[in-house]
């Protein structure tokens, strides 16, 4: 017989053997037991964690007769069966190429009759968002009325594609990505069980190249044991994924350490000359600066280290680089991995990050006490001596320095400013930074119709979105929108940073919109406590510009440009600037004496020019 891949030959058939899966599993599991079962399943996440061997797993137990604990014997003739894909009454089926209404209908009429040999008919849909929407359709009615002993099981790795209406018929189990733990455990026994030799270093290795997915994990696997031939070592590993070795890291960062920026650009053409993969180089030193950090914060908890071993070396340069280091460097190749996604020369980036790594210098302020020297006993040398009368002069004159700061007044106003400048270049640091370009562009088509048919739809979209997109987009607002484009407020840095690098969120919600407003808007995302300096940023270059406006055919006057009435549409906490709701009150009569305040602050923000006042 040919050589079957291992992720074939070890495919799970019990529930116990799907990995880092235990809260679904467990759950279909005492479903089976107390007979609870639904009509239809919805089984979604990540490649390669699951989701169509636990369909099939659950086909077999439903209709197996010797069940044990919710789990399928897989010894009767309907489990075997089942397992070689020889059942009738079990259909699988894939979306992607029968995406058709015709497919669906037929699976429609064949699901009326009863099973042949089971005592249930079974239908696993395998990347079912790839149905059109007339298939969905056909496939509505049927899970709203479905035939007696019929069980539906959708699969797929894009939910927010599958119309809610299918949704709200299904029973949902979103399946995660796999930690490298399980994935090393699985890993472990497959090999023990082939007889394999390997080493315990080269497993992680593996799984964290596999990214949550125990399929290409053992396809790695089967790589490395090809490689190898014997046994599956660590340098094997990191040959087949283009890791790179501790020792190697060590002498990165030490170069790092030492301001060494010569060395560490000819480790980095090393690593590339070898043929290193460039983004699995960045990922690795950001999980090794991670370990670092952990190491540092926490010594007694070395389980929780994931790219390095803690031996001797590890633990002296843990010891000798900064905390304050570290951070800077994670925020270095944080954003060098940001951009090496939109490039086609990924080393010129990692060139530029190394040079400013390997000019980090550790910050350290002085403090005006450490001048006062302390009292203690010095040796009567004639160096130490000397040194201490150069010291005393230093003092005096520093002293001197201090009191002329202090008549002129200087000092307070100096210490006053200090401590806000620092919090204010802190703040800078970590801050995000948004699209202004974008936001301008949006800004200068936005419309109030567009934005309010948002915020009446916003609740909607947030629906359709998955569980952890929801999580992500719950503290967002929509503050101006334009036929092309969306601002949406978020109140979190953090959360606003995740949503524009999540570029499946973005898909997402413009899909949604598609479907909402017949259009797709492109979303930018901007932190609350940022927009409304960017939108009066706008306002005022908007309102600098000399424009000539057209002139009216009776009178004269010039009449406001599409642009400057886009400005009041924008919406804008009340503490900056009044807004209106529309052309109608800047332009109502201002005989009245309560309409004199809204005439005033109108000419205010737009201008002697752009208003015009109207008597009845």
């Amino acid at each position: 017989m040919s050589y079957q891949a291992l992720y074939r030959v070890w495919r799970p058939q019990r529930f116990q053997d799907i990995a880092g899966q235990l809260a679904i599993t467990q759950t279909l599991r005492n479903a089976l037991i107390q007979h609870k079962t639904s009509h239809a399943y919805l089984f979604t996440g990540p490649r390669g964690t699951g989701k169509t061997s636990a369909a099939k797993i659950f086909a077999k137990a439903i209709n197996c007769h010797h069940i044990v604990d919710g789990e399928p014997c897989n010894t009767c003739e309907t489990c075997m069966a089942i397992t070689k894909g020889q059942l009738n009454d079990v259909i699988e089926i894939d979306a992607a190429s029968n995406n058709g209404v015709e497919e669906i209908r037929d699976i429609r009429d064949k699901a009326k009759y009863a099973p042949t040999s089971a005592d249930y008919k079974v239908y696993i849909i395998d990347e079912v968002h790839m149905l059109s929407t007339g298939a969905f359709n056909a496939l509505l009615k049927t899970l709203e009325e479905p035939p007696k002993n019929v069980i539906f099981i959708l699969a797929t790795t894009e939910p927010h594609k599958i119309p809610l209406t299918i949704i709200s018929r299904t029973q949902r189990f979103d399946f995660k990505r796999i930690s490298v733990k399980d994935i090393c455990g699985r890993m472990a026994y497959i090999l023990e069980q082939e007889k394999i030799g390997f080493e315990e270093s080269a497993l992680p290795v593996i799984a964290r190249s596999a990214e949550g997915g125990m399929r290409d994990a053992l396809s790695i696997l089967d790589q490395v044991i090809s490689y190898g031939e014997t046994e599956v070592t660590l340098e094997n590993a990191m040959s087949v994924t283009g890791s790179l070795t501790q020792e190697l890291l060590l002498t990165y960062f030490e170069a790092i350490l030492t301001n060494d920026t010569e060395k560490g650009l000819a480790i980095l053409q090393g690593i590339l000359a070898e043929g290193k993969d460039s983004a699995r180089f960045v990922e690795d030193l950001i999980l090794f600066s991670r370990d670092l950090l952990v190491y540092q914060q926490a010594p007694q908890m070395i389980d929780l280290l994931e790219e390095a071993s803690a031996d001797t070396t590890f633990k002296e340069l843990s010891g000798k680089i900064p905390a304050s280091i570290l951070y800077q460097m994670i925020t270095i190749l944080n954003d060098s991995q940001t951009e090496m996604r939109f490039t086609n020369h990924p080393d010129i980036y990692l060139e530029v990050a190394t040079v400013k790594m390997t000019q980090l210098r550790v910050n350290v302020a002085p403090k005006m006490e450490s001048i006062q020297p302390a009292p203690q006993e010095i040796p009567e040398t004639k160096e130490a001596s000397g040194n201490v009368g150069h010291l005393e002069a230093e003092i005096n004159e520093l002293k001197k320095q201090l009191l002329e700061l202090k008549e002129n007044g200087i000092v307070a106003s100096g210490a006053a400013k200090k401590p806000q400048q620092r919090v204010t270049k802190k703040t800078g640091n970590n801050q995000f930074k948004p699209n202004t370009t974008g936001i301008y562009q949006v800004l200068k088509e936005a419309t109030k119709d567009n934005l309010l048919q948002l915020k009446e739809l916003w609740p909607d979209l947030l629906n359709m979105l998955s569980v952890t997109q929801r999580a992500v987009m719950k503290a967002s607002t929509p503050v101006a929108a334009s036929p092309t484009g969306l601002i949406v407020s978020f109140e979190y840095d953090i959360l606003c940073q995740k949503a524009t690098d999540d570029q499946e969120l973005m898909e997402a919600v413009s899909e949604d919109m598609r479907r909402l407003i017949g259009h797709t808007p492109r979303m930018i995302c901007v932190p609350s406590d940022q927009w409304p300096t960017i939108r009066s940023e706008y306002l005022s270059q908007n309102k600098s510009k000399p424009t000539e406006q057209p002139k009216e055919a009776h009178g004269g006057s010039p009449k406001p440009t599409s642009e400057a009435m886009n400005q009041q549409l924008v919406q804008e906490p009340p503490a900056l600037t009044p807004t209106f709701d529309g052309l109608d009150d800047l332009v109502a009569p201002p005989i009245a004496d309560d309409q004199n305040t809204v005439v005033t602050e109108a000419l205010e923000l737009f201008g002697e020019e752009m208003v015009e006042v109207l008597n009845d």
